[in-house]
């Protein structure tokens, strides 16, 4: 028996390479997009869109649609809410999205409950990674695309709009339509998750990776190559696991990220809660070295004074 056949058997199955093949995709797109997320400090934006899109399927599962079309309809439309609450009323933001999300995400299991059905809608809810049909790759794979794209095209003005929205105002970009482009590209990123974690767990997909990668790096350049290649790996190996154990799939994707980044947290070589700790304790005994070795040489170095030349 080779080592590798632990590695290999999984992919004897189409299923398992589909599923694969699909958390790969959505891990490294949300992976992308959470780094602007967590600089501009949306992760309850994240959480709630992701939320909100669960009527949207419902409502297309009854009319026949896509899922990810009413996903993304709802996504949207709770981005809009959100925004004119905050901007018509005396309501702030975080209760603002408070208010919306909880409310829609109430109606879509009010819905589940009311839809007869023969498909188990609860896999909306909790993923079903294992399920993920050649169309739906597809499917998954061109909103992924579309989204990294605009990414890609727009990262400038994106991350001068999360360090400074007043200077990206100066120099003639709109802030307001950076935001709703910010704010559009996650509820068709939260779309993309939808199927790998399900709406609960999509929020950690969108925020893990963009946090973890901030704790190892001050570039912002350098996040936008550790987080999706940190979340790739994470899932992956979340996947696997799940193949061994015989557990969730999209629940070991989430709790391999979220191990990651407590490994980061703690033992991160700069910003980690150890690391610093240790790094504060290396220079200090470095200092104290170099003074311990300053002093003899500054002792060989000064005139000796005798008795008469004191006098």
């Amino acid at each position: 028996m080779s080592f590798l056949d632990p590695l290999l058997a999984p992919l004897q199955y189409e299923f398992m390479v589909r599923a694969l093949a699909t958390t790969v995709v959505a891990a490294v797109v949300c992976a992308l997009l959470s780094c602007w997320l967590v600089l501009v400090g949306w992760s309850l934006m994240g959480d709630a869109v992701s939320h909100a899109v669960l009527p949207g399927v419902v409502i297309a599962y009854v009319l026949g649609a896509p899922f990810a079309l009413g996903a993304l309809v709802f996504g949207l439309l709770a981005v809009a809410l959100i925004g004119a609450i905050r901007d018509t009323s005396r309501v702030k933001e975080d209760a603002a999205i408070g208010i919306v999300f909880t409310t829609l995400f109430a109606l879509g299991l009010v819905l589940i409950s009311v839809t007869p059905s023969q498909t188990d809608l609860n896999h909306i809810v909790f993923g079903n990674i294992l399920g993920v049909s050649d169309a739906d790759l597809v499917q998954i794979g061109v909103l992924a695309a579309v989204a990294l794209v605009v990414l890609i095209v727009k990262r400038r003005d994106l991350t001068l709009y999360a360090f400074d929205p007043t200077h990206a105002h100066a120099i003639g970009l709109s802030p307001r339509l950076l935001g709703a482009l910010l704010l559009g590209l996650l509820a068709l990123t939260a779309v993309v998750a939808l199927q790998v974690v399900g709406v609960i767990l999509v929020v950690a997909m969108l925020i893990i990776p963009g946090a973890t990668a901030y704790l190892l790096t001050d570039r912002f350049g350098r996040m936008l190559v550790i987080a999706p290649v940190m979340s790739a790996l994470s899932s992956v190996l979340g996947i696997y696991l799940s193949y061994w154990m015989d557990a969730s799939p999209g629940g070991l994707v989430v709790v391999v990220q979220g191990a990651v980044f407590a490994l980061v947290y703690l033992f991160g070589p700069r910003h980690g809660l150890i690391g610093r700790r240790l790094d504060r304790h290396r220079r200090a005994s470095d200092t104290h070295t170099d003074a311990a070795a300053v002093r003899p040489r500054a002792r060989a170095s000064s005139p000796t004074r005798t008795p008469i030349e004191s006098e």
